[in-house]
């Protein structure tokens, strides 16, 4: 009897919802970016429903968006991640502790210390999110006047995890023997220097921490254009996708994992994990108004900017409360503006719903009742349209209660996700291989 497919779950944090009227949620914790007790109860809470990961995103500037739509936005500011995870590490046991770090601006020895140290402080359970940075305004707060170009990026950010990968591998596992008796607290001959000089960077080594616990903290990627598939496809062993819907799931799904197949990786050693918006009711009809009542607390002004941005068009003029004009075709993305008027027209929305909708979280959503929502999660791992997700909170603490304790025991309930942690590290929640030395395997072998 074939064993039947598990779902991954992910909470993506940023360090709580990303859709910008959650705080201002009745109920909800207007203060959770820099409450630590707050976001420690929202951890523990995850990981008593045995979620694989807590997902930290971070940014390295104030988001550029108008003054009008920025000062109203909670999710641009928050706590730095590695401060962050590093903290809860220490009040978690199980739940994996996935970090945002930028190959841009960042440099490869810093990045693969401060992930190495995450590891062993939380016991094997940390994930690096690989990300080029697409927000131009970072450049200026790191000494630059423009942004590095997309191709530039994406080519350092293959070279640098060649670099943090060969620095997570500077000492044999074995290398630290701590024998007290003779003296000799690590044996040199277990040691590797790096010595890497390529294109973009130059890092001598070793790393001065011990290999980490996994042999490398999990690599997670979310890069979505053709550029960010390959190197997905060529290092990554998550991905946060952005489907907008199962027929796009599956074509992402498809070709990251053919890409992989074509260059020799298993398929099976990554996993493919869409955002989800995830809002529940006793009914179908209620979740639909509770996902309403969030959006209308995204303020007008901030709201019709996104839109605007999204048509190529001043939607300032439009009737809030009418149907969606004509939109004349500009040099906007065009895909984006279909998507737009597709939305509109299927849910029959007035400008200001879809202002709203726009201006607080357009991603894919799965608004319904346990079952329903169970229901389609079960449909995209079947039909190979993810192997889990990320799942996006409407509002804190409420919406993260409601999957915890009402979503999470349906997926138990057909068995397809897991009533319990069967191992401790964050590639075991995910059935991910531990990754053998590079440079001491063969020493290793030979020894045995």
């Amino acid at each position: 009897m074939t064993e039947q497919k598990q779902l991954k779950l992910g909470a993506f944090m940023r360090p709580v919802s990303l859709h910008t009227g959650a705080w201002r949620y009745p109920g909800g914790y207007p203060d959770a970016n820099f409450n630590f007790r707050h976001i420690k109860s929202f951890a523990q809470e995850l990981e008593k429903a045995k979620f694989d990961a807590f997902f930290m995103a971070d940014h390295l500037a104030v988001l550029n968006m108008p003054i009008e739509a920025l000062k109203r936005s909670h999710t641009v500011t928050s706590f730095e991640p590695f401060t962050l995870l590093s903290a809860l590490a220490a009040v978690t046991d199980k739940i994996g502790l996935v970090a945002t770090a930028s190959t841009t601006f960042d440099l490869p020895y810093h990045i693969a210390r401060r992930f190495a140290s995450l590891d062993h402080i939380s016991g094997g359970r940390a994930g690096w999110n690989i990300v080029t940075t697409s927000n131009p305004d970072a450049a200026l707060n790191f000494g630059l006047e423009e942004h590095m170009e997309h191709g530039e990026r994406y080519h350092r950010a293959r070279e640098f995890y060649d670099v943090v990968t060969g620095l997570w591998d500077s000492f044999a596992d074995d290398a630290f023997i701590h024998d007290a008796e003779s003296g000799i607290f690590f044996d040199p001959e277990r040691m590797h220097v790096l010595g890497h000089k390529g294109e973009e960077l130059s890092v001598r080594g070793p790393l001065n921490i011990a290999r980490p616990p996994q042999g490398w903290p999990v690599i997670v990627q979310a890069g979505q254009s053709d550029a960010g598939r390959q190197l997905a496809a060529e290092t990554a062993e998550a991905v946060f996708a952005a489907p907008r819907n199962l027929a796009d799931g599956k074509a992402i799904f498809a070709d990251i994992k053919g890409r992989m197949k074509a260059i020799g990786r298993n398929p099976d050693h990554l996993k493919i994990l869409p955002a989800a918006f995830i809002v529940v009711g006793d009914t179908i009809e209620e979740a639909k108004a509770k996902r309403a009542k969030l959006d209308s607390l995204v303020h007008y002004d901030s709201a019709i900017a996104s839109l605007s941005i999204a048509l190529g068009h001043d939607a300032s003029r439009f009737d809030p409360d009418g149907p969606l004009p004509e939109i004349p075709e500009t040099n906007a993305s065009k895909s984006g503006r279909e998507r737009v008027i597709a939305l509109a027209e299927a849910e029959k929305l007035t400008v200001r719903q879809l202002a709203q909708r726009l201006g607080g979280y357009a991603g894919l959503a799965f608004v319904g009742t346990p079952q329903s929502i169970a229901d389609e999660m079960e449909q995209w791992l079947r039909e190979e349209g993810s192997d889990g997700f990320n799942v996006v909170f409407p509002f804190l603490p409420q919406g993260l209660l409601d999957v915890t304790t009402r979503v999470v025991p349906e997926l138990q309930r057909r068995g397809i996700f897991r009533r319990d942690y069967e191992g401790t590290t964050l590639r075991e929640h995910l059935g991910l291989p531990r990754p053998e030395n590079r440079f001491f395997q063969a020493t290793a072998a030979a020894a045995q």
